[in-house]
């Protein structure tokens, strides 16, 4: 079962995206939140790490909701959430 014991994220410049990790036993599981998912549930954010952090930490709950949902589809090694996904 995914869980998300770690809650610790961070952004990513080149990706455009926020990065967080789950775990499934223990297989470490990569998430990449792209930046235009983020705003698409969070209208009105503001561009800018500290803000989409902000921003991501208020929608915790819907985004790992949607992680575990996109996770079950098939299991590799990392995941992106899209805009679609939410």
């Amino acid at each position: 079962m995914l869980n998300f014991p770690n809650e610790s994220r961070s952004y990513d410049a080149a990706r455009r995206c926020i990065r967080f990790w789950g775990s499934d036993g223990a297989m470490e599981v990569s998430f990449f939140l792209e930046e235009d998912a983020l705003t698409k549930i969070a209208v009105g954010t503001p561009s800018g790490e500290s803000s989409l952090l902000a921003s991501f930490d208020q929608n915790r709950d819907r985004i790992l909701r949607t992680a575990r949902k996109v996770y079950g589809r098939r299991h590799k090694g990392s995941y992106e959430l899209i805009a679609d996904d939410f």
